[in-house]
């Protein structure tokens, strides 16, 4: 049975096709007009100048390229002015970039009063999770691996006849992707210090990401229940990042409580409704929806779904969406209590079934009427994203491996896309010289039978976050030689995959010293060369160990023992307090009262 309300839906309709925009390369009025890279025989043919000319041009600056090398844009602009022409970079807006380039205009007639959305950040620790948990009175923390929020949460909530919306980020110094993401979503940020810890890391990094998205900042200093809290000290620190309290003269709005104790929550709250009647925050519900991925994955219920937030417009079930490059017809909306509604309006965070695969989260997400373009933007995204990974794997393939760096190509699948990103955040701040860990290739569900067959051609290693492969290919891994590793703790994953790393690297040779003998007197043998009566001083010294003669205190000569005897015996090694006689490799100009110092090369794993 078709859907009554679609009979009757006056929705504005968002055409996509008609958003795009053509820009011509090429020389106009004087002007290099161009819109990305191009190689430097696509730029000869666009200025009309010899590719020869130019190749010459570049090799006189020292820079060695061909005909299919790939000219910065700084290169481009440095060459159109020394061929006397201008440039200009504009932008082209086609299939692959449409969904981050809309260009929605609402009459002001039709916007309406719309919930303020609120994130929640802060140091790892310091109650973001537990105020949000008081709030919505429901108990997240303790679902999370590790005690820590992974993935960002979204929530509505109504106070005083009033929504609103609450994004929760991870706490994690790993996810710092994912708190600016958060950021860039939100209208108020939330601050959350706690009064016995003062300002950390990870909350001098909230402040700049709230900071860069340009948004009003409440700090809520909570655990002020604690013996230790110190409220003065916070509001010191607070002052040092201009975040000054309004009892010192400042601006900032500070609220005193206590999340695990719901202390003054209820006047956080109205400070948000405050701040978001100030600030009238409006949208146009009458329109076809658009706004943003914060979550996506694979569920074993429902399959591809993504967790969404409605910047504009009314999201209803039925519809037909395009979120970065997967589509689909929405079969259901469920809200956070996995409870299935009819429609979602502009600030809602909602659950969408219905597309063909997990999207990516900070996509954009478009509904709009006709099919057949979304499915074509749709593929044209994807087979842009194909060419980007084959255009990375090809570029590893034919890269320089002359240069003494060890290099580890991994495959890494997450259960959802906020884990990828946090992981990928991570690898990307390994620093482990001599090393360098090649990403082939990161996407969210399942571990695939293509991942086994990319992973056997880049000789790379899978990596698992929250996902498991079906028997059948991980006894084909098995079979290939594939090493998967599986995690659910994203600070294992860091250690272990730093531990593989260091593996890779060669043994540190060094010198280990085992004795110490002295020169008492020494006989030439013409056929054998100069035989070295010693006292052993100190330590063990065997045949064939490699030796330092000093002299003065200074080292003359670097040789080793070729043989060693006690009396009239052949001897492997002498002890302190013994004597011996020993003959040295290539060296004859001894002399009594020289010390020789013995040692052995040993090969001493790195370590992180």
């Amino acid at each position: 049975m078709k859907n009554k309300n679609r009979k009757f839906d006056n929705r504005q309709n968002i055409d996509l096709k008609s958003q795009f925009k053509k820009i011509e390369v090429g020389v106009k009025n004087g002007v290099f007009i161009f819109t990305s890279p191009l190689t430097v025989e696509q730029f000869s043919k666009k200025i009309n100048i010899p590719v020869s000319n130019i190749l010459k041009n570049l090799f006189m600056k020292g820079k060695m390229l061909n005909l299919n090398s790939l000219l910065t844009e700084e290169q481009i602009g440095e060459l159109c002015l020394e061929y006397n022409f201008d440039f200009e970079k504009k932008q082209e807006i086609n299939e692959t970039n449409i969904l981050d380039n809309i260009n929605i205009k609402d009459d002001p007639k039709s916007l309406v009063k719309r919930p303020p959305i609120v994130t929640v950040m802060g140091h790892v620790d310091h109650g973001k999770t537990t105020l949000l948990d008081f709030i919505r009175k429901s108990h997240v923390i303790d679902k999370e691996a590790g005690g820590i929020t992974q993935h960002i949460g979204a929530y509505q909530i109504t106070y005083q006849n009033n929504h609103i919306t609450f994004l929760d980020t991870p706490g994690h110094e790993a996810f710092t992707q994912m708190r600016a993401r958060g950021a860039s979503l939100t209208d108020i940020v939330v601050l959350v210090v706690a009064a016995d810890d003062g300002i950390k890391p990870q909350t001098k990094e909230a402040i700049d990401h709230a900071r860069a998205a340009n948004v009003p900042i409440i700090v809520f200093i909570n655990k002020i229940d604690k013996p230790e809290a110190n409220i003065e000290k916070t509001y010191t620190q607070l002052s040092e990042y201009n975040l000054t309290p309004e009892e010192w003269g400042g601006e900032t709005i500070t609220i005193k409580g206590s999340a695990l104790k719901g202390t003054n929550v209820d006047k956080l709250l109205e400070a948000i409704l405050l701040l978001a009647d100030l600030n009238d925050y409006k949208a146009n519900p009458n329109r076809l929806a658009n706004g943003v991925v914060i979550e996506s994955n694979i569920d074993k219920g429902y399959g591809p779904v993504a967790t969404l937030l409605i910047k504009s417009g009314t999201l209803r079930k039925g519809d037909f969406i395009i979120v970065g490059s997967s589509y689909g017809k929405i079969r259901s909306l469920l809200n956070e209590n996995n409870k299935e509604v009819h429609e979602a309006l502009p600030s809602t965070p909602i659950r969408i079934t219905g597309i063909n695969e997990p999207a990516a989260a900070g996509d954009h997400f478009v509904v709009s009427n006709n099919k057949d373009d979304i499915k074509d933007i749709a593929k044209k995204i994807k087979n842009q994203e194909h060419i980007l990974a084959w255009n990375q794997l090809a570029k590893l393939n034919n890269s320089n491996d002359t240069d003494g760096i060890k290099k580890i190509n991994i495959i890494l699948k997450t259960d959802v896309h906020g884990s990828k990103e946090a992981i990928l955040g991570m690898i990307s701040k390994i620093d482990i010289p001599g090393t360098k860990i090649n990403v082939i290739l990161s996407s969210v569900g399942t571990i695939s039978e293509s991942d086994v067959q990319l992973a056997i051609a880049s000789k790379a290693l899978i990596f698992g976050f929250n996902v498991r492969p079906a028997r059948q290919i991980k006894a084909l891994a098995d079979q290939s030689k594939v090493n998967i590793y599986f995690y659910d703790i994203i600070y294992r994953l860091n250690e272990d995959l730093k531990k593989l790393l260091v593996n890779t690297l060669d043994p540190v040779l060094k010198e280990q010293d085992t004795g110490e003998l002295e020169v008492r007197q020494t006989w030439k043998l013409s056929k054998i060369g100069t035989i070295v009566g010693c006292y052993v001083l100190s330590g063990e010294v065997s045949r064939n160990d490699k030796v330092r003669i000093l002299r003065n205190g200074s080292v003359i000569y670097n040789t080793e023992i070729t043989s060693m005897k006690h009396i009239k015996d052949d001897i492997s090694k002498a002890v302190q307090g013994t004597e011996c006689g020993i003959i040295l490799n290539k060296f004859n100009d001894i002399k009594v009262g020289d010390i020789i110092q013995s040692y052995k090369i040993v090969k001493e794993e790195q370590k992180i």
